[in-house]
């Protein structure tokens, strides 16, 4: 069901429509969590330590598609909210033919550099092989990953948030089962966990297509719609490049506090990759409080009801912050048993690196609560170069840190560089959503 934000009162509408998100975004990130899980517990440290030491590139490449996708839904949002359904239709046509570019573009990329990367990187010599394979995998199905964050952003972004859930929870189960059967019954190891999310991927892909096509005929496009003009298409990429480079420096940063901490043999490699899937699922509430405030803000902002943009980042804002309260006094009371999920025989040091980062990072929850509110509401407005130039910020901080950092107090220093990151990105998003929101309305007011 679509929904139109632009009318009724905006938590009423919020909340119903982040509810499924939100599970949506869990049931996400199961995928690679569910990987570790069975990778960790049936071939143990060593092959959960290859697939963690380039877990940060499997999250660029995510990243990626995520910030490519939402970026050009949000044109599609803004159109559905100034209720223009020729350019919705033409919006998703545009987002289709730039999508596969994209895809082309990522991959032949990561061909071209995943060797040099992995050395960057400092993946030990005895993770080497399985590290590349699993990452090489995942990048050949780069169609499949692009094509459900696509089509769920472009339905995300009419409003409809409850299908893309249930077909991510079908492919969810597909998934845990897929891994268990290439890893357990035909003994392919880590690279059988990336062709089991792979396959995956590509089934939610196709069942959202297939929904789509079924159930919203007045969605259908024509030829006509894929005739592209340059206007047309630079709409969309000034939206979708800079959502994609936030993400990707973001990615980057992250990779880089990865390559510092390689640096300290498997049992770190494996502590922190099993904290960073703690802290990626622990974070969810707030995730799809910024995705819903983008999809909200995106709508209104086309229907120049700023008003309401203001209620609802103010009531976003509170809502997340409570959530981070929530998820930080949990992982304080019970970070070593989550830990214990993920290995079957977890020994003292993998435990003491996963605890070490996270009751350093948890006190912090709140200020990155506010990064995804403030962040997806500029976003939303079209003010795509903000979120970027925070992105840029993020990661000179978290690599400064994570580098100086580490020669002085080891991993320690490694688990200090995120929350200086998010403090950064609270402060500059904070400040430019309250004089971008401040410009444009005086600019509608004076087109009136």
């Amino acid at each position: 069901m679509l929904i139109n934000m632009t009318e009724g009162r905006p938590l009423k509408l919020m909340l119903p429509f982040m509810m499924p998100l939100l599970l949506g975004n869990v049931f996400q990130q199961l995928y690679n969590i569910a990987d570790i899980i069975i990778v960790g517990r049936t071939i143990g440290v060593a092959a959960l330590a290859s697939v963690g030491a380039v877990a940060p590139v499997f999250m660029l490449q995510i990243g990626m598609t995520i910030g490519f996708s939402n970026g050009f839904a949000v044109v599609t949002g803004q159109r559905y909210g100034a209720k223009d359904m020729d350019g919705v239709r033409r919006s998703i046509a545009t987002c289709l033919v730039l999508g596969v570019f994209m895809v082309l573009g990522i991959m032949l990329i990561m061909h071209l550099i995943i060797g040099g990367m992995l050395a960057l990187m400092n993946v030990p010599a005895g993770l080497f092989e399985n590290s590349r394979s699993y990452v090489m995998i995942i990048s050949d199905g780069m169609a499949a990953m692009m094509s459900y964050n696509l089509l769920a952003a472009i339905m995300r972004s009419l409003g409809d948030s409850r299908t893309p859930l249930y077909f991510l929870i079908v492919s969810s189960v597909v998934n845990i089962l897929l891994a268990l059967l290439f890893i357990i019954k035909f003994g392919w190891g880590v690279p059988g966990s990336a062709v089991a999310l792979v396959m995956a991927q590509a089934l939610s892909a196709i069942l959202c297509a297939i929904y789509s096509y079924v159930k919203f005929p007045e969605l259908h496009i024509g030829r006509g719609d894929f005739r592209l003009t340059r206007h047309e298409m630079w709409q969309h990429l000034r939206m979708g490049l800079p959502m994609a480079i936030q993400f990707s420096v973001l990615g980057i940063g992250i990779l880089f506090v990865q390559a510092v901490c390689n640096r300290f043999g498997p049992d770190t490699i494996a502590g922190f990759t099993t904290s960073m899937r703690i802290e990626q699922l622990a974070t969810q509430p707030m995730i799809t409080f910024g995705i819903s405030m983008a999809v909200f803000t995106a709508q209104n902002f086309g229907a120049r009801c700023f008003d309401r943009i203001r209620w609802a980042v103010r009531s976003c804002s509170m809502l997340s912050a409570i959530f981070a309260v929530c998820a930080a006094v949990l992982m304080f009371n019970f970070g070593p048993e989550i830990i214990g999920i993920f290995l079957d025989h977890p020994n003292e040091d993998v435990v003491a690196a996963a605890q070490m980062y996270i009751s350093h990072t948890v006190p912090f929850y709140f200020v990155l609560s506010q990064t995804f509110v403030y962040r997806s509401a500029v976003q939303g407005m079209g003010i795509s170069l903000i979120p970027m130039f925070s992105g840029m910020g993020e990661l000179l901080m978290r690599s400064i840190a994570a580098a100086f950092l580490a020669d002085i107090y080891g991993f320690l220093g490694v688990c200090l560089a995120q929350p200086f990151a998010w403090i950064f990105g609270a402060i500059f998003l904070f400040g430019s959503y309250h004089y971008f929101i401040r410009v444009l309305e005086k600019r509608s007011q004076l087109l009136r």
